[in-house]
């Protein structure tokens, strides 16, 4: 019986790749697959090698793991490349991001998939993915690439332009975890919920969902979840996360009749409704976390070394499934037993009133045929409104590196609909100027070349 070969570009990201991986070597066709693993920190590198090692040996794994800090090295003749890395990493670009924004008065919950901060992780992170795309034309051509890395959306939209040729999917966790949040808030069993969901990647809507009752039919859960919201049961305290409370997207489900996969810190800055200056009325009554992936970045890197002393002791380490898609995606694919994901791909008529081309997030049939996205037809139009102001930011960038096309930067940051709620022309352009020249060594030369 033959094994696939996995390589991990960003090892280093090693919450990802020990679920992941954990996941994979659960899998009886996948549990002797060969791992290459590949980061630019050694140390890193080297930490996430001592754990896969360990859960390799305690799934009774006989696969080989293999460490390279050369990309194509580790590249060469694999079957699947899961994508897990940051470039600029917490710190400094991320804090960059969030200290400049703070000093023109833009505040920020997360600022990774939209906005001022999404658009500069974009410009840092697509010549990186590009570069990947052509090590994988060189040297394995026939992989399928599972891209965790955002801005999802400006990303995945930004590779399937460039290399319409690779195989390759966005995944995220927010479809599936948001229908395991749901059920916990009107206390049912998860395993209990049928969905039909789609739209973009962090902004993509339940269309459908349902629960399973006595007589084995299905009813809908959305008048119970704003009975639910309107009594004050739900949401239910965040049981990871106390600064994160769910207020922002029920009351968005209120208005709008449809729940939306991303968190409420996420979605609160996709709008231009809940982050407003000198209005602290509406951070307190919809609690929104301000600054809080900086807080969540140290929480997680002090966390990961008190792991990590753990794990090096472990003579053997044990870990539940995680929710993530990647090992479903890859016995799916080596197997030929069918699953359904859902992924981010091209709209090539899958969503008839968003954009032909742009990226969308739509269930996927995944097989031995690869990933196939299922046509879903136009979704309510007002939904379709709301992602169309995410849209064009993601349409801007993604011309703008596509084409070398400064101008384009400026362009999509004032289309930001958060972005452009809080600030003046003549202010956006020159805390773009800021960022550009402060990001200068993390991004393409023609950027900075006036």
């Amino acid at each position: 019986m033959s094994y696939p070969k996995i390589t991990f570009i960003g090892a280093g990201s090693t919450v990802f790749v020990k679920n992941i991986l954990n996941d994979v070597f659960h899998k009886p066709a996948l549990r002797h697959a060969n791992i290459a693993l590949m980061d630019i920190d050694p140390v890193r590198l080297e930490e996430s090698h001592v754990v896969i090692q360990k859960l390799m040996r305690s799934a009774g794994s006989q696969g080989h793991i293999q460490c390279f800090t050369d990309q194509k090295a580790a590249l060469d003749g694999a079957d699947f490349v899961v994508v897990a890395f940051q470039i600029g990493g917490y710190e400094p670009c991320t804090v960059t991001d969030f200290e400049i924004c703070k000093k023109y008065g833009l505040e920020q919950t997360i600022a990774d998939t939209l906005g001022v901060g999404g658009i500069m992780r974009a410009l840092r992170t697509i010549p990186h993915l590009w570069k990947i795309c052509e090590d994988m034309t060189d040297v394995c051509p026939q992989a399928t690439m599972l891209n965790y890395v955002n801005p999802m959306a400006m990303n995945t939209w930004a590779m399937f332009e460039k290399f319409p040729h690779i195989k390759q999917v966005g995944l995220c966790h927010s479809v599936q975890g948001t229908a395991e949040e749901l059920a916990h808030d009107l206390d049912i069993d998860h395993r209990d919920l049928r969905y039909r969901c789609a739209g973009i990647n962090h902004m993509a809507f339940y269309l459908e969902i349902e629960k399973k009752i006595a007589d084995g039919q299905y009813e809908s859960i959305y008048p119970a979840l704003l009975n639910a919201y309107e009594n004050g049961s739900a949401p239910k305290p965040n049981p990871h996360n106390p600064r994160c409370q769910n207020i922002v997207r029920y009351e968005m489900f209120k208005k709008l009749g449809y729940f939306v996969t991303e968190s409420s810190e996420h979605f609160a800055e996709y709008t231009p409704y809940f982050i407003k200056p000198n209005r602290p009325d509406l951070i307190e009554r919809y609690q929104v976390p301000l600054d809080e992936y900086p807080k969540r970045c140290v929480e997680q890197i002090a966390q990961w070394k008190a792991d990590f002393e753990t794990y090096q002791q472990a003579e053997s380490i044990s870990l539940p499934a995680s929710r993530e898609y990647a090992s479903t995606i890859i016995n799916a694919i080596w197997t030929n037993e069918p699953s359904v994901i859902y992924g981010n791909v091209e709209n090539k008529n899958l969503i008839d009133n968003l954009p032909q081309g742009c990226c969308v997030e739509v269930p996927c049939l995944v097989d031995a045929n690869g990933i196939q996205p299922t046509k879903i037809g136009a979704i309510p139009n007002h939904l379709a409104a709301l992602m169309q102001t995410n849209i064009n930011v993601q349409r801007l960038t993604t011309e703008a590196i596509l084409t070398e096309n400064r101008e384009r930067i400026y362009h999509a940051a004032m289309l930001d609909p958060h972005t452009a709620a809080v600030l003046s022309l003549d202010e956006i352009y020159a805390l773009v100027d800021e960022l550009l020249l402060a990001h200068k060594d993390w991004l393409p030369a023609w950027i900075n070349q006036k």
